[in-house]
């Protein structure tokens, strides 16, 4: 289906289904949480939230769908096939552009381990240096659209594999990765590598968890209860990960332990999920706006709206 074929099938679902009373079933209200991967401890917190009973006791029947490559997550949302899902903050504005009417209701990272990935020999040192390499990336990735714009480059787009073989094999070869993943598998395999996070350049989106603006309007205490039970998930998880770990690799047997043990400290040694000043789940309406206004200089907005929309603080601290 073509863009305007799927907004028009999301405007009409909204349209005729979000305003129903959310279903339930034994007493509780059911909630579907698209993730945008597979299980692992990126997403530790909702699990660890289900796992302990705190969903349950805040009256939900929460399922947790796993995403993946070919999972577009706000149509999720959009269309009424789950409530919530995570994302970034740039995907949720640039959705709202689109005519989804989806909001942020809280963080789940402060900053985005989106980084590239460079052999430790590679001449590539700065961002600038990228000019006239390949880099490999999901397509259409709007950091990478920001990179070129910023930095006036002319770089060739390879389509992203989700595997390090072509890096392992090829000293010149970029590519996009997460930091809380790619370089543990590429020190296993005892090659030397280096990182450019993303975040660095001042495009910085939240990763977030968002649900559609009918929905928060006709649920509100349903969205309270979800975003107080999955950062409260998040605290436990963080100050104890291991129970919640035994059921990621359960769920995903590709989390070896050692493999998310170095996912758990990096997210919490390089600050993403939270800060000193800003706690789990915070928003600051300054860098929405920051995001709103790079996206609009980089026509990847081109209908201007109140960025406000697109996310509200009434949910998270």
């Amino acid at each position: 289906m073509n863009t305007r074929a799927l907004v028009a099938l999301a405007a009409l679902t909204l349209a005729t289904g979000c305003h129903k009373q959310a279903a339930s079933t034994n007493g509780l209200t059911r909630i579907t949480l698209q993730t945008d991967w597979y299980p692992q401890p990126e997403m530790g917190g909702f699990y660890a939230a289900q796992q302990e009973g705190l969903y349950k006791a805040a009256g939900l029947d929460v399922t947790i769908a796993p995403g993946g490559p070919f999972i577009v997550a706000d149509q999720q949302v959009a269309t009424g096939a789950a409530q919530f899902a995570m994302g970034s903050s740039d995907r949720v504005l640039v959705a709202n552009s689109q005519g989804l009417p989806l909001v942020a209701v809280a963080a789940t990272m402060q900053q985005d381990p989106q980084a590239l990935m460079v052999h430790a020999e590679s001449p590539v040192h700065t961002f600038a240096d990228l000019n006239g390499h390949a880099i490999a990336a999901k397509s259409g990735s709007t950091w990478l659209q920001y990179l070129t714009h910023r930095y006036n480059l002319n770089v060739r787009e390879t389509p992203a594999t989700f595997s390090i073989s072509n890096f392992l094999h090829d000293p010149d070869y970029i590519q996009q990765i997460f930091v809380t993943s790619e370089p543990f598998f590429v020190q296993q395999q005892h090659v030397a590598a280096r990182t450019m996070l993303i975040s660095a350049t001042g495009y910085q989106p939240y990763r977030v968890f968002f649900t559609s603006r009918d929905y928060m309007a006709a649920h509100p205490d349903i969205v309270a209860k979800f975003v107080k039970a999955s950062l409260q998930g998040w605290h436990d998880y963080l100050a104890n990960p291991a129970p919640t770990n035994a059921l990621l690799q359960k769920l995903n047997p590709g989390m070896n332990p050692d493999l998310m043990t170095y996912s758990i400290n990096t997210l919490k040694s390089q600050h993403f999920l939270e800060t000193d000043i800003a706690p789990l789940g915070h928003f600051d309406a300054a860098r929405w706006d920051t995001m709103y206004h790079q996206l609009l200089d980089l026509k990847v907005i081109t209908t201007p709206f109140d960025p406000k929309q697109a996310y509200t603080l009434q949910f998270a601290p």
